[in-house]
């Protein structure tokens, strides 16, 4: 196990991570807010659910100090695993992901996130306590209703603050927090298998609530991963692998926009990230609409984070490519998420506007046409 602040200095103390909201209590808060150099007390905690609860447990924390030197803010968002047995050693991989982003690469990169005020793992990762700023009266974006151009556009050139300093930088794919690794093509064809597993699962799940024409479009899409991977361009970052609506927040002007939920970290080419947004967040006029215009936006920032040898034309062609990842990731997601009603009608949304982006892209017609640079 270990615990850190992320931002730098050391815990006072070791305390037990806390199992359940019960457990997050005015001692426990107290020792891993008090840097050795700087104590603070606190009197008491107020914990309440917040969020949808897909893949963990998401908490508001409410602070009253005895004693606060350092100034620390009197809320929080606290993240622990899922309550739920089976959710929870499912998707423990993606906590340890998540804690590896906060620890060793939230300050190398420029996307923002919340400030992380602690973090700690077990070594197994089945339980981690992940303490961040609470970012209210912030609010997430919806998914199933979409957003407009000017939200897209924070979207776009945020992803570029990842995407940039990590540009085509081989550190990264050994990387020791990657969720999604693939090493070789051995594992880029399994993946290949598991999409088309999923493919059938999620077909059986939500099938009757798909168009006739996206469904086939899902099944040619999930058929051709294995193909679509192999045939990657050599560009790449990190990914943030799940860059949607659900996991943005916006501030209440719509100004600025924070990046939460870094579960799904992985490797590949950038632009899966931007066409996995736009395929999945945009209502499929509109994408049609400003596409264009965010994909230069998405760009010029990555620009000024130093990549400056990537052409218009270049980028445009990988976001074209990279719109498989509209479907890809749903249905992943739904062919091994708890089935709710939320989670259906969010799937439904998700896969029928990813399967017309990649009609309307040609995105599978790129896929022979493309080889390895």
């Amino acid at each position: 196990m270990f615990g850190i602040h992320p931002g730098g200095g050391a815990v006072s103390a070791v305390a037990a991570i806390p199992r359940s909201p019960a457990e997050v209590t005015s001692a426990w808060l107290t020792t891993v807010l008090s840097k050795t150099d700087t104590s603070v007390e606190i009197e008491h905690v107020a914990v309440t659910p917040v969020g949808t609860g897909q893949t963990g447990a998401t908490y508001r924390v409410t602070a009253r100090y005895a004693h606060n030197p350092a100034g620390l803010p009197g809320q929080f968002i606290i993240k622990l695993p899922s309550q739920d047995d089976t959710v929870r050693d499912r998707v423990a991989l993606g906590y340890r992901s998540e804690c590896a982003f906060y620890t060793s690469v939230a300050t190398r990169v420029a996307v923002p996130v919340p400030e992380c005020f602690h973090c700690e793992i077990t070594d197994d990762a089945f339980n981690y306590a992940l303490l961040l700023a609470d970012q209210s009266p912030a609010a997430q974006g919806d998914q199933i209703g979409g957003c407009g151009p000017a939200d897209a556009s924070l979207a776009a050139r945020a992803i570029a603050g990842l995407h940039g300093p990590t540009w085509c930088d081989p550190s990264w794919r050994d990387f020791h927090g990657l969720a999604f690794t693939l090493p070789d093509e051995a594992a880029i064809r399994g993946l290949g298998d598991i999409a088309k597993m999923s493919a059938d699962m999620t077909l059986a799940r939500l099938g009757a609530d798909l168009d006739p024409i996206d469904r086939e479009t899902l099944t040619a899409a999930m058929g051709s991963v294995t193909d679509w991977l192999l045939a990657e361009p050599e560009r790449f970052a990190l990914l943030h692998g799940d860059y949607r609506l659900d996991n943005l927040l916006f501030d209440v002007d719509h100004t600025a926009v924070s990046v939460v939920d870094w579960q799904t970290l992985g490797v590949g080419l950038p632009a899966r990230d931007l066409a996995y947004f736009t395929g999945t967040s945009l209502d499929p006029e509109l994408r049609a609409q400003v596409e264009q215009g965010l994909v230069e936006e998405y760009r010029a920032a990555l620009a000024t984070h130093g990549v400056t040898d990537y052409s218009a034309e270049t980028c445009w062609q990988d976001y074209r490519f990279g719109m498989l990842q509209a479907l890809l990731i749903p249905t992943l997601g739904c062919a091994f998420a708890v089935d709710t009603e939320r989670g259906n009608d969010m799937f439904v949304a998700m896969l029928s506007r990813g399967a017309r982006a990649v009609r309307e892209l040609g995105t599978l017609d790129l896929i022979p046409a493309r080889t390895k640079e």
